[in-house]
């Protein structure tokens, strides 16, 4: 009897040692990374990107915002081609579009492009801001106020951190033309390399009701060659 309980005390003090040793996080804890290293480690993983594809997605209504949605593909030269859906000269624009050496070339539903000089259209709208390491993504990432990792998530079919946080005017419009206000913003980090999968900035809408634009990047530097319309 008096080896059966010297046994069992001593396998109990066993079990007793291994859970105190376990990996797993104590109950109520959290494995998800800092934010704020995330976001240094995003920043300056999109400064590095040297080509992309990119979607942009206006939900809602916005005041000031000319572009309703556009997808191409982008270089971090300044080079982009896609289409658009906007509001250009007055009038609804939906077609293509080519921006490249300081002239953009547009095409509508009939008819060839047109050359027109770039700054006509990018004042109104830049995608290729998005890679531009001084008033891009790279630059919202590294001015985000009070961020915080909310979850991991499959997002665009990558495992991501989403981080949320605060982001103030004159840095988001790089990224957002027609932003008046500073904005709640979110982000998708993929968990490997950190590279930003998607952003999604809360806009108020014309109309009062909620609005956002969301903008996603893909197929980063896989080769993208842009060249001025024969």
């Amino acid at each position: 009897m008096v080896l059966r309980r010297i046994l069992l005390g001593w396998l109990a003090t066993v079990a007793v040692v291994a859970t105190g040793c376990s990996d797993d996080p104590p109950a109520g804890g959290s494995s998800l990374p800092d934010a704020g290293g995330l976001l240094r480690d995003a920043a300056a993983a999109s400064k590095d990107i040297e080509s992309a594809h990119f979607t942009l997605t206006v939900n809602g209504a916005i005041d000031g915002l000319p572009v309703h949605s556009s997808e191409g593909d982008l270089t971090k030269d300044g080079a982009a081609k896609g289409t658009v859906d906007m509001d250009l000269l007055g009038q609804l624009f939906e077609g293509e579009f080519v921006l490249v050496d300081r002239s953009v070339y547009i095409k509508g539903p009939t008819g060839g492009y047109q050359k027109l000089p770039a700054a006509l259209v990018t004042n109104l709208y830049d995608p290729s801001a998005i890679l531009n390491p001084d008033k891009g993504i790279a630059n919202v990432l590294a001015n985000v106020q009070n961020p915080k990792t909310e979850a991991k998530e499959s997002t665009e079919g990558a495992s991501t951190y989403k981080v949320t946080g605060r982001a103030s005017k004159d840095v988001v419009s790089g990224l957002v033309p027609g932003v008046n206000s500073d904005v709640d913003i979110t982000f998708w980090l993929r968990e490997d390399n950190k590279q930003p999968v998607k952003a999604s900035v809360a806009v108020p809408g014309s109309d009062d009701k909620p609005a956002s634009v969301d903008v996603t990047l893909s197929d980063v530097d896989k080769p993208v060659t842009i060249t001025a319309p024969a």
